[in-house]
C-alpha cells in the first residue's frame, strides 16, 4: 500500500488543492508589508527611535478591539527595529510576552530573565530574587561594551492586572534601560493601575480603529493571492467575507477565519471553487466553535448557572433571577454561590453573548424583572456541558 501522505501531498502538487499555502491566512502570520496600519507602525516607531542613540525609549501602550493589528503593527516595528539596530550594532532585545500565557509578574520576569540568557525557575524563588537577577542583567555590558536596552511587549495587559496586580508595571518602569509597550482590548485599562504606576509609566498613547469593509478586502485580497490557487475564489467570496467582518466590528482575524474556513470547506468537498454558500457555511462553524470554547473555559459555577437556565429553557420557563436562583440552588444546595453572586454570573454570561437579559415592568406597584433567554442552540450548549 502506498502512503497515504504521499497521495494526498501528490494529489495537492497536481491542482488538486484549493490551497498552496495556508499559512497566509493566520492571524499570526507577518506580512512583508502591513496595509492600513503604516500611520501607526510610523508612530511606533516614532517613539522607539531613541534606542538608536542609546537612550530608553518611551512606553508605549496600543489601544483597540480584536483584531484591529495591534499585535502585528508591535511585531512588525521589532522587526524593521531590530534589523537596524543590528546594522548599527545597537545592543537592543525586544522580547514580545503574551499575557495570557504569564498571569502573574513572577512569570513574565522569569520569562525575561530566561529569554535573556539568565535561568530562572518558573517557580519556587522569591519576587525579590527574581527581580534583583533581572536587573543585574542590565548592570553587564556585551562583548562590544554596550548596555543592553530591552523593550517589553507585553500583550492583552489588563489579564495579568486584573489577576495579578501592578506590579509588573512598577518593576519594569523603574528598571534602567527597559521601557514597555503595553497592547489592551480595553480603553478604560488603566483603571486598574495605581497612580503611582501610572505615573512612572507615563505612556504614549496608540489607538487602533476598526477596519472598514474595503480595508478589509484589501486585507483578504492580499493574503488570498498567497495562499489560494488561481480562479479558485469566486468574484464575491472576498466582499462577503469583508462585509461579515465589518459587522464584527471591523475585525481582520475574523474574516481571515471566515476566508480560511470557506476554503477548508470547499476542499473537504472536493470542490474546484470556494463559493458563497462555503463562508456562510464558514460562518456558522466558527460560531458553533467559538460557543463550545466558551462554555467548556466558563468557571465551573458558571457552567451550573447555564445549566439551570438550559434546564428552565427546555421546560419553557419565564427565566427570572428569582425563578434561576431556585432552580440553580435545587441543583447543587451545599455548594451554591450567593444571589449577589449570581446578579454577576448572568452580566458575564450577556457579555460573552451566550444569554440575553430584557428588563420589564410588571406594571404599578409590582416592579420590574429581568427576564433571561438563551442565545446559543440548546442542543449544542448541552452537549458541550455534558462533556466536559
Amino acid at each position: 500500500m502506498s502512503n497515504i501522505f504521499e497521495d494526498l501531498e501528490n494529489d495537492e502538487t497536481q491542482g488538486h488543492s484549493i490551497f498552496k499555502d495556508k499559512s497566509p491566512l493566520d492571524h499570526r502570520w507577518l506580512p512583508n508589508k502591513l496595509i492600513h496600519r503604516e500611520e501607526q507602525i510610523r508612530q511606533i516607531a516614532k517613539y522607539w527611535v531613541d534606542v538608536l542613540s542609546n537612550v530608553t525609549p518611551s512606553n508605549v501602550t496600543l489601544y483597540g478591539k480584536t483584531g484591529t493589528g495591534k499585535t502585528a503593527a508591535s511585531k512588525f516595528a521589532r522587526e524593521q527595529l531590530l534589523d537596524i539596530a543590528h546594522k548599527k550594532k545597537i545592543f537592543v532585545k525586544v522580547i514580545y510576552i503574551r499575557c495570557t500565557d504569564y498571569t502573574t509578574e513572577y512569570q513574565v520576569i522569569a520569562e525575561l530573565c530566561n529569554k535573556l540568557g539568565r535561568d530562572v525557575p518558573n517557580r519556587g524563588w522569591t519576587k525579590g530574587e527574581v527581580v534583583n537577577t533581572f536587573r543585574d542583567i542590565f548592570n553587564s555590558t556585551n562583548a562590544f561594551g554596550k548596555k543592553l536596552h530591552l523593550i517589553v511587549i507585553l500583550d492583552e495587559i489588563d489579564i495579568l492586572l486584573d489577576k495579578d496586580g501592578d506590579g509588573i508595571l512598577y518593576t519594569l518602569t523603574r528598571t534602567d534601560n527597559v521601557s514597555v509597550l503595553c497592547i489592551s482590548n480595553y480603553l478604560d485599562f488603566k483603571n486598574l493601575i495605581k497612580s503611582r504606576v501610572n505615573s512612572s509609566l507615563n505612556d504614549k498613547e496608540i489607538v487602533f480603529p476598526p477596519y472598514g469593509a474595503d480595508q478589509l478586502s484589501d486585507i483578504l485580497n492580499e493574503r488570498a493571492e498567497l495562499s489560494f490557487n488561481d480562479d479558485v475564489l469566486e468574484k464575491d467570496v472576498i466582499p462577503l467575507c469583508s462585509a461579515m467582518a465589518a459587522k464584527e466590528e471591523g475585525d481582520a482575524r475574523y474574516a481571515l477565519d471566515l476566508l480560511k474556513n470557506a476554503g477548508e470547506l470547499a476542499f473537504d468537498e472536493d470542490s474546484k471553487k470556494v463559493t458563497n454558500d462555503h463562508v456562510r457555511r464558514a460562518k456558522d462553524r466558527i460560531e458553533h466553535n467559538k460557543v463550545i470554547e466558551i462554555i467548556s473555559t466558563l468557571p465551573l459555577q458558571q457552567q451550573r448557572v447555564l445549566e439551570s437556565i438550559l434546564n428552565l429553557t427546555k421546560q419553557k420557563e419565564e427565566i427570572t433571577s428569582g425563578k434561576l436562583y431556585e432552580a440553580y440552588t435545587e441543583l447543587y444546595k451545599k455548594d451554591a454561590v450567593t444571589y449577589r453572586r449570581i446578579f454577576d454570573f448572568i452580566n458575564e454570561l450577556e457579555m460573552l453573548g451566550i444569554i440575553s437579559t430584557n428588563t420589564i415592568s410588571r406594571g404599578r406597584g409590582k416592579g420590574r424583572t429581568n427576564i433571561i433567554k438563551l442565545q446559543c442552540d440548546e442542543t449544542l450548549l448541552e452537549t458541550t456541558l455534558f462533556s466536559i
